[in-house]
């Protein structure tokens, strides 16, 4: 890569709207158009917030071929970008050529490039840095629940444009660490679940009938009151460097400059994300420095439990019962407590943390590289798009 103080006349300013093909953003459909009782157990999938939060495709709702007519208009296609539109608002997904057939629901957007003037990566890139969700998110309004704005405020976010051979180039250098970054996820999805079989096996279909019973009070420590939530303002005003990671109920809001917890930790949502589908507690394994705010439990597990065998736990655990609020899911201090927890034998447990401790201790690792390279990512973003820094390669094409 090349540096550069100013950006080549070729580069254009443009705007979200001038790019996208005609028709090419789409809101889902409203409520009163789909119906939660003309759901099906199987058949065309409808894709929700989650499957842009997360990336997947798992699907809990699904509709008929008649109705999949009826709102053909609402339908995904190949290079689509499906955005979240409420509650965790502007996470994107790209809907890839593999994707079934399905349509979107009253919780996302749709924006479809014209891709003879923008590499898709390009624009999901933009879309994905901090300038571009700050401009997502700034276009929110409802002092409840934040929605993205009214299509025309999004259409009109501005993006500066070089030729398209240096959007490919810039998507496929940070494409490449994103690569890297999938990589060490996946493996760390690996080594939890061969840690997870482990414990089920030993600790669930080896239990013993005559352990004695406990609660999860007892073998941890809940630090809430060392929490302090900043304000999307106060976020704002701690930009510079961003260092730390600055966590909330289910994921990373933001990154700051400082930070109130230096160590390994166990975050488990408090209020609104709270369970998965399955009942299960929404868990974060928060390491190093971080801050977090008062939506998120802050778990630390007492001796002679390690928080890799307290989170195993907790992950295969039905929390349903200690839920309250139908409206806001909430799970309190009290009821957290008093989760069962039996006292295993120390023989056992000590095996346990024997044999997963290399596992541990090779997630800890690849969780630290992640760091590092998603800050060299999120520093290096901004540079490429804005021309201070260019890629030899695109230069190279352009001018050929």
């Amino acid at each position: 890569m090349a540096g550069g103080d100013e950006v080549k006349g070729k580069w254009k300013e443009t705007e979200i709207g001038d790019i996208l093909v005609e028709k090419g953003y789409i809101r889902g459909p409203f409520g009163s158009s789909l119906k939660r009782g003309e759901m099906k157990d199987s058949g065309i999938p409808v894709y929700e917030q989650k499957n842009a939060i997360y990336n997947s495709r798992d699907f809990r709702f699904f509709i008929d071929e008649d109705k999949f007519n009826e709102l053909k208009r609402f339908q995904v296609r190949t290079n689509d970008l499906i955005i979240s539109c409420s509650g965790t608002v502007g996470k994107i997904s790209i809907i890839k050529e593999e994707d079934p057939k399905g349509i979107i629901s009253q919780a996302l957007l749709i924006l479809r490039p014209n891709t003879e003037k923008i590499e898709l990566l390009y624009l999901y890139y933009f879309l994905s840095s901090r300038q571009g969700f700050a401009l997502l998110t700034q276009a929110s309004h409802g002092s409840v629940q934040i929605n993205i704005a009214e299509r025309k405020v999004v259409e009109s976010i501005p993006l500066l444009l070089p030729p398209l051979p240096e959007q490919r180039a810039i998507a496929s250098v940070l494409s490449s660490l994103d690569d890297k970054i999938d990589l060490l996820h996946r493996q760390n999805k690996t080594l939890e679940a061969m840690a997870e079989t482990l414990f089920r096996q030993w600790f669930v279909e080896e239990a013993d009938e005559e352990w004695e019973e406990g609660v999860l009070g007892d073998v941890i420590e809940i630090l809430d009151h060392k929490r302090i939530p900043l304000s999307k303002m106060e976020r704002n005003k701690m930009k510079e460097g961003r260092l730390y990671p600055y966590y909330g109920a289910a994921t990373i809001l933001d990154y700051v400059n400082n930070y109130i917890f230096d160590g390994e930790y166990i975050l488990l949502g408090e209020d609104g994300t709270v369970r998965t589908e399955e009942g299960y507690p929404v868990l974060q394994y928060a390491t190093g420095k971080f801050w977090v705010n008062n939506h998120a439990h802050v778990i630390k597990a007492k001796q002679p439990y390690n928080n890799f065998f307290i989170w195993n736990y907790l992950s295969i655990t039905n929390i349903d019962r200690i839920v309250t609020g139908a409206v806001q899911p909430k799970i309190n201090q009290t009821n957290l407590k008093t989760l069962e927890f039996p006292k295993f034998p120390d023989e056992l447990l000590a095996k346990f943390k024997e044999v997963t401790e290399s596992q541990f201790d090779k997630i800890n690792k690849n969780k630290a590289q992640i760091r590092t390279l998603e800050k060299m990512r999120d520093t290096l973003l901004p540079k490429l798009m804005s021309g201070e820094v260019r890629v030899k390669l695109a230069q190279e094409e352009a001018a050929r």
